[in-house]
């Protein structure tokens, strides 16, 4: 469920870039990462951000690999959730993206919104 939390994240990547290059999960990622399907189906998805005036170019994520995603668009610069900071495989990742000359920007998610607290709201609503 795309929110203000994500328009947050796209805002302020590109306010650091100059072209805003953004990923979509396929379903068929989605559901292997969550465990089931997404309601709005990718080319939807795909849709609504590309009509975001932050992003130049939507591309298809169909694994998360961000050393790929590398050789593939040569980046200089990668944006991830600040959720991500300090785990493990991030910081091999900021290892490796080091050495290649990339920054990594972690961005902090907005506080009090969030894809769950937003589903647990309208389940709320629906079973009243």
């Amino acid at each position: 469920m795309f929110h203000i939390g994500h328009l947050n994240i796209l805002k302020t990547a590109k306010s650091q870039c100059d072209k805003l290059i953004v990923g979509v999960t396929t379903d068929e990622l989605t559901e292997q990462i969550k465990g089931k399907r997404p309601v709005i189906p990718f080319n939807e998805r795909s849709a609504i951000v590309d009509s975001i005036k932050y992003v130049d170019i939507v591309v298809s994520q169909e694994k998360i690999d961000e050393i790929r995603d590398y050789s593939d668009y040569k980046f200089d610069i990668i944006f991830k959730g600040d959720d991500w900071k300090g785990t493990e495989r991030w910081n091999e990742l900021e290892a490796y993206f080091q050495k290649k000359g990339v920054k990594v920007v972690f961005i902090p998610y907005t506080k009090d919104t969030s894809s769950s607290q937003l589903k647990k709201r309208i389940a709320k609503i629906f079973n009243e």
